[in-house]
C-alpha cells in the first residue's frame, strides 16, 4: 500500500470511527482514543488530513510556562537524564510538558534537531489536544494515567509514524503538574513493542513525583512505607507528609492507593494520619526514635489491614541552622564591591548574591563595557567554587578553526601542529571552578551542539578521543546582543539558550549609573597600582567625566583613566590629560543625579573607599585612617596583628590613599 493510500485509510478510519461512537460511550479498552478523535472533530473542528506545522512558541512564551514550574524542573531534569541514558541509543526523545501541552524540556539527539522541531519534538511545542490532537501528552492529560499513543492512534495523518509513550506527575496534592513522554519518530509497526517503554517512563515518573515531593515538604515530617522491610530505608514511592498536628499535609499517588480504596490525595489532606493507620501519633512518632527497631515500623491500614514497614524522614529544621550559618559565612564582598548605593546596580548584585552556590547557570546582560566579566568573576570569588580556576573564554576572539580544540582540547597526534602531548581543554581547566563564556552569541553553530551535550551529559569529549570524561561544570556566559533575536535569525540554537539561562542578570549602562564617582576613584586606585605610583584626580577633571555619556561604559572609562595616568605630569590628572573624545560631549549633562562634582575633593577618595565596606570593617578602616594609614599603630590599638590588617586590606581592597 502506498502512502498515500495508507493516509486515506487512516483518515477515513478517524472519521468513521467518530462519527459511530457516541462521546463518552466506552466499547473498549482503548476508547479513549475514539473519544479523544470525537473531540477533535466536534469540538476542536480538527481535520485529520490537514496538520498545520507543528506549533513551537516564542522564546518569551516559553519561559513563562516554565517560570511556573521553575522549582520543579530542576528536579524533573535529574530523572529525565537518568531515564535518557536506558533509551539514547534506541533514538528516543525525552519531553516534558506541563498540565497545558507546552514542552517545557526535552532531551534528544541534536543530530537530528530539524527533524525533531519539525515534528514538534522539541522545547516550546504545544501538545494540547486542541492544537494537536490526540498524542500521547494529551491523552495522558485528559485521563491523568500513563498511556501509549502508537501511530495510527495519533488524530493527524502528520503522526502516523511517531509512537509515544506517557505518564503523568503529579504534586504534592495530587494536582496534574506535568507529563513525562518518551517519543520516536520511527517505531515497528507492533503497539506491544512499546510496553516496556511505557514501563520505563512511569517508573521515571513516579521517581520524579517523589523527589518532588521530598523537596516540596522538606521542612516537614515525611513517612515513608513500603511492604518489605529491606526495602523501607530507600523507599521513596509511597510518601505522606505530617504537619505537627499529625494532619495529612500531601501524599503521593500511590501512598493514596494503598491508604483507603478509592482514595485520593485531595480527600486525605487535613485529616488526621491515624485516620488511615492502626496507630497513635506517638507510636509513629516511635519511629524515629527507635529506627533500627523493625518490630516499631509496622503499620497496618485500617481499610484493607494491610501491613507495611514505615519509616521516617526528618524534616530539616535539624540542619536549618548549619545551613543559616553557611549562608552568613559567604564572602559577598567581590558582588556588593562592584556599587555605590546605585539603584541599578544594587538590584543586579542582591540578585546574584541569591544565586551563589545554587548551581544554576547564568546568562549576564548589558551593553558593551559594562563589566559582565567583572560581575561573572565576583559571582565566582563568592562561591563556594572560588578555590578553583575562573576560565575566561572570548568566542568572539577565539578563530573559528581554533575554538573547538580551545574548548575541549585535544588528544596527542589529533591533527598537524597539535601538541605532542595533547592539550586539556578550557572546559576541563574550569572543572569544578567556573566556565565565563563571553560574547557566546559568536559561538559557531557546529560548536553550540557540542556544548549542548556538554551541559547535558556534564562529559567532554576531546578532539581525537576515545572517550568522554567527566566535567563538573558551571557556566557563566555573557552577550551584548539579544540571544533571543539570534535565536530567530537561525544563528543561535534555542535548546541551549534555554540550558545556559538559568537565570539572567542585566547590567546597567555606565550613563544610567549615579555612583559614576565611586567607580572612577576605583579605577584611579586600581590603574595606578598597576603603575606603583600615586595618582589624584582634580575636580575639573572629575566634572569632565561625570559629564561624559560614556557609549564605551565602565571598559571606555578604564582606558581614558589609563590614556590620562600615562601623559599626566605630577601623577595628578587634570582636563588637559583626558582623552579629547570626552569634550566633544560637552553640551550634555554635566552633573548626575545625587552627585555635585564639586563636592567630590581629591582628598575624598578614602571616604569612597571606606563607605563600600560592612560594618565590621568601617572600624579598620576609621582607625587607619585615625592613625594616618600607620599599620603599626592601627594594630597597636585594635589589638591585632599587623599580618592580620594586611590580609583584611588585601581581602576587601582597601588602598591607602597615597597608594592611589
Amino acid at each position: 500500500m502506498s502512502r498515500s493510500d495508507h493516509n486515506e485509510e487512516h483518515i477515513s478510519r478517524v472519521i468513521n470511527a467518530a462519527s459511530a461512537t457516541p462521546l463518552g460511550q466506552q466499547i473498549n479498552k482503548e476508547d479513549y482514543i475514539t473519544d479523544s478523535w470525537k473531540r477533535c472533530i466536534e469540538e476542536y473542528k480538527l481535520n485529520p488530513g490537514v496538520a498545520a506545522p507543528a506549533h513551537i512558541l516564542p522564546a518569551h512564551e516559553i519561559l513563562e510556562h516554565k517560570d511556573q514550574i521553575d522549582s520543579f524542573l530542576h528536579v524533573a531534569r535529574i530523572g529525565m537524564e537518568g531515564l535518557y541514558k536506558h533509551v539514547a541509543s534506541l533514538n528516543y526523545v525525552l519531553l516534558l510538558t506541563d498540565a497545558t501541552g507546552i514542552t517545557v524540556d526535552y532531551i534528544g539527539n541534536t543530530c537530528f534537531d530539524s527533524e525533531l522541531k519539525d515534528s514538534g519534538l522539541y522545547l516550546g511545542a504545544d501538545w494540547s489536544e486542541e492544537r494537536s490532537g490526540t498524542n500521547g501528552a494529551a491523552l495522558c492529560i485528559r485521563t491523568q494515567r500513563p498511556v501509549i499513543c502508537h501511530r495510527t492512534d495519533h488524530f493527524h495523518v502528520r503522526d502516523i509514524q511517531v509512537t509515544c509513550s506517557a505518564a503523568p506527575v503529579c504534586d504534592p496534592t495530587g494536582e496534574l503538574l506535568a507529563v513525562l513522554d518518551i517519543s520516536a519518530l520511527h517505531s515497528p509497526a507492533a503497539k506491544e513493542g512499546q510496553i516496556l517503554a511505557s514501563q520505563l517512563v512511569s517508573m521515571y515518573a513516579r521517581k520524579i513525583e517523589s523527589a518532588n515531593f521530598v523537596r516540596h515538604f522538606s521542612n516537614e515530617w515525611i513517612i515513608r512505607f513500603t511492604n518489605t522491610s529491606e526495602f523501607v530505608d530507600v523507599s521513596t514511592e509511597n510518601l505522606i507528609a505530617l504537619g505537627s498536628d499529625g494532619n495529612i499535609l500531601g501524599a503521593t499517588q500511590a501512598a493514596a492507593k494503598h491508604m483507603k480504596s478509592g482514595c485520593t490525595v485531595k480527600s486525605l489532606i487535613g485529616k488526621p494520619v491515624t485516620d488511615y493507620f492502626e496507630c497513635t501519633l506517638d507510636e509513629l512518632m516511635d519511629i524515629a526514635r527507635n529506627g533500627e527497631n523493625s518490630s516499631k515500623k509496622m503499620l497496618i491500614t485500617r481499610d484493607k489491614h494491610e501491613l507495611f514497614f514505615a519509616g521516617l524522614i526528618e524534616p530539616k529544621g535539624s540542619q536549618m541552622k548549619s545551613v543559616s550559618v553557611e549562608k552568613e559565612q559567604h564572602n559577598f564582598q567581590p558582588l556588593e564591591r562592584l556599587s555605590h548605593n546605585d539603584a541599578l546596580m544594587d538590584r543586579a548584585i542582591n540578585r546574584a548574591k541569591r544565586l551563589v552556590d545554587k548551581n544554576v547557570n547564568i546568562v549576564i546582560g548589558g551593553e558593551t563595557g559594562t563589566g559582565k566579566e567583572v560581575m561573572a568573576r565576583a559571582l565566582h570569588d563568592s562561591s563556594a567554587r572560588a578555590g578553583n580556576a575562573f576560565i575566561a573564554v572570548n568566542c568572539a576572539a577565539i578563530p573559528e578553526a581554533l575554538i573547538e580544540s580551545e574548548l575541549f582540547g585535544y588528544k596527542a597526534g589529533s591533527f598537524t601542529g597539535a601538541n605532542t602531548k595533547g592539550q586539556k581543554g578550557l572546559i576541563m581547566q574550569s572543572s569544578g571552578g567556573t566556565l565565563f563564556l563571553d560574547e557566546i552569541g559568536d559561538m559557531p553553530l557546529q560548536l553550540q551542539s557540542r556544548l549542548l551535550r556538554v551541559l547535558a551529559e556534564k562529559e567532554v569529549m576531546a578532539v581525537g578521543a576515545n572517550k568522554p570524561e567527566k566535567v563538573d561544570l558551571h557556566v557563566i556566559s555573557a552577550s551584548h546582543r539579544d540571544l533571543r533575536v539570534l535565536i530567530s535569525e537561525g544563528t543561535f540554537r534555542e535548546d541551549l539558550y534555554y540550558r545556559l539561562n538559568g537565570a539572567i542578570l542585566n547590567l546597567p549602562a555606565l550613563r544610567d549609573r549615579t555612583d559614576k564617582g565611586f567607580i572612577t576613584m576605583n579605577l584611579v586606585a586600581q590603574e595606578a597600582k598597576k603603575l606603583n605610583v600615586s595618582a589624584k584626580l582634580s575636580n575639573e577633571a572629575m566634572k569632565v567625566i561625570l559629564g561624559y555619556s560614556w557609549p564605551g561604559n565602565v571598559r571606555q572609562l578604564r582606558n581614558a583613566i589609563q590614556f590620562a595616568l600615562a601623559i599626566c605630569e605630577d601623577n595628578t590628572i587634570g582636563p588637559d590629560d583626558l582623552p579629547d573624545e570626552l569634550f566633544e560631549d560637552a553640551s550634555q549633562n554635566h552633573n548626575v543625579e545625587g552627585q555635585a562634582p564639586e563636592q567630590l575633593q581629591t582628598s575624598d577618595i578614602s571616604q569612597i573607599y571606606a563607605e563600600q565596606y560592612p560594618a565590621k570593617v568601617r572600624k579598620l578602616v576609621e582607625t587607619l585612617k585615625l592613625h594616618q594609614w600607620n599599620i603599626t599603630a592601627a594594630s597597636e590599638e585594635l589589638g591585632i596583628s599587623r599580618s592580620t590588617i594586611y590580609r583584611h586590606m588585601e581581602r576587601y581592597g582597601i588602598v591607602p590613599p597615597n597608594l592611589m
